[in-house]
């Protein structure tokens, strides 16, 4: 009969260890086991039912008895923030493999390895897009909208809060908080995302549920400059549209005021470029030597 193994949340990577190393011990082969997370529901089906909190409350295993590389211990906390349903039963079987089929560590092919490598780059790449595609909009106190969401840490004053709207593809919002806690230690913030909000208020992070989009503020005169500035700095010479869809994938557009101006830039890069081309060059300057001033030099001698 299999056992369900219950997480606090879809992020709870230490009730994971800790509930995995005791069923390692105790000899749980996978199968035997379901993982549920309660904002995930069921991973596998239901039967007999353990709280990750007790296993962890559950006397320890020598570490000897459960030593890993330590590159999997890195693998293991990057795939656990997928949003893949069955990261838990797959980490588990890699963990519960390792113990009992030494030659898996120097396989590069083994099909559980490559669906966790190719997870763990998935992650990263949503890690490192939020990190690139958030847009703050500053609120100052009193303003319409001013409040959004509700979110706890308000305190009077001239000092403007800057809110972001993110829709992340993976749970990396508490992975991340920490990066822009540092980056913008000196500004009031928040982040609001559809699953999970993180908010500084420069004395500490505070995470709660889930914002909806109306939430957020609207963009305000600092993202009109910042249209003109991406207008002005567009080289249609180097388009390469491809690329860009690579490095910004459309399904970001949406939510990046620049985003609006792809298409028509885009649409008018050939003119501009046969137009570049075509212009006279532009002659350079002629040099003329600094003078100097009446009596300049005179102490010298």
């Amino acid at each position: 009969m299999p056992q369900t193994i219950h997480l606090d949340g879809p992020t709870d990577i230490a009730g994971f260890k800790h509930a995995a190393r005791r069923l390692l011990v105790q000899g749980v082969p996978p199968e035997a086991l379901i993982w549920s997370c309660e904002d995930e529901g069921t991973l596998w089906g239901t039967d007999s039912e353990l709280d990750a909190s007790a296993a962890a409350e559950a006397p320890q295993p020598p570490a000897s008895l459960v030593r890993v590389p330590p590159a999997f211990v890195a693998l293991c906390e990057r795939v656990l923030l997928h949003r893949e349903p069955r990261r838990f039963a797959l980490m588990y079987r890699l963990l519960w493999r390792l113990t009992h089929e030494p030659r898996l560590r120097g396989d590069p092919l083994d099909p559980d390895w490559r669906l966790a490598e190719g997870m763990a780059r998935a992650v990263d790449r949503d890690i490192h897009k939020m990190r690139a595609f958030v847009r703050f909009t500053p609120v100052w106190e009193g303003e319409e909208g001013g409040q959004p969401g509700g979110l706890p840490g308000e305190v009077p004053g001239e000092v403007p809060r800057h809110i972001a709207w993110f829709e992340p593809q993976h749970h990396i919002v508490e992975a991340n908080a920490d990066f822009f806690r540092r980056r913008f230690a000196q500004m009031r913030w928040a982040i609001l995302t559809p699953e999970r909000c993180v908010e500084w208020d420069g004395r500490a992070l505070q995470f709660r549920p889930g914002a909806r989009r109306e939430e957020a503020p609207a963009p305000d005169a600092g993202a009109a400059l910042w249209l003109t500035y991406y207008q002005h700095i567009f080289n249609p010479a180097r388009l390469k549209l491809a690329q860009m869809r690579k490095e910004m994938p459309q399904r970001y557009w949406h939510n990046l005021p620049e985003a609006r101006l792809i298409a028509p830039l885009s649409q008018a890069a050939t003119a501009r470029s046969q137009g570049m081309v075509a212009a006279e060059p532009t002659a350079p300057r002629p040099y003329k030597p600094m003078q100097r001033g009446r009596g300049e030099g005179a102490a010298a001698g």
